[in-house]
């Protein structure tokens, strides 16, 4: 499984971004696809993640902001941010699993197998 994220770059405080997750190789419907950032000097933190038949699950952090959707027929997996702010700025990665997470798992950066190169998203005035 291949993954790549793209559309980062820098935002004025309160502007909007859409990340793109494309993935290729033996993803399948099934899969568990996820958002994490990382901020410099930071760990890696869940951002958003995705199942088929189920409701996408967020960080509170993000929550009401941010919107993740994926298209199975184009192999895309979407991050669209409203309301940025400068605490949002890290590098953002994609990442799948290869078999439906539960509720209590899918926020945990182990437990995907497969990760994007990250994209840069910068908010500053």
């Amino acid at each position: 499984v291949q993954l790549q994220a793209s559309g980062g770059g820098l935002v004025q405080p309160g502007g909007s971004l859409r990340l793109s997750c494309a993935y290729s190789g033996r993803t399948q419907s099934s899969y568990t696809m996820g958002w994490f950032r990382q901020a410099p000097g930071k760990e890696r933190e869940f951002v958003a993640a995705i199942r088929n038949g189920g409701s996408p699950s967020y960080a509170d952090s993000v929550k009401g902001r941010f919107t993740t959707s994926r298209d199975n027929a184009k192999n895309t997996m979407y991050l669209q941010m409203n309301s940025l702010e400068p605490e949002d700025t890290a590098v953002y990665y994609c990442a799948a699993k290869e078999s439906r997470l539960i509720s209590s798992v899918l926020r945990n950066s182990v437990a995907y197998d497969y990760w994007g190169q990250g994209t840069q998203v910068t908010v500053s005035s």
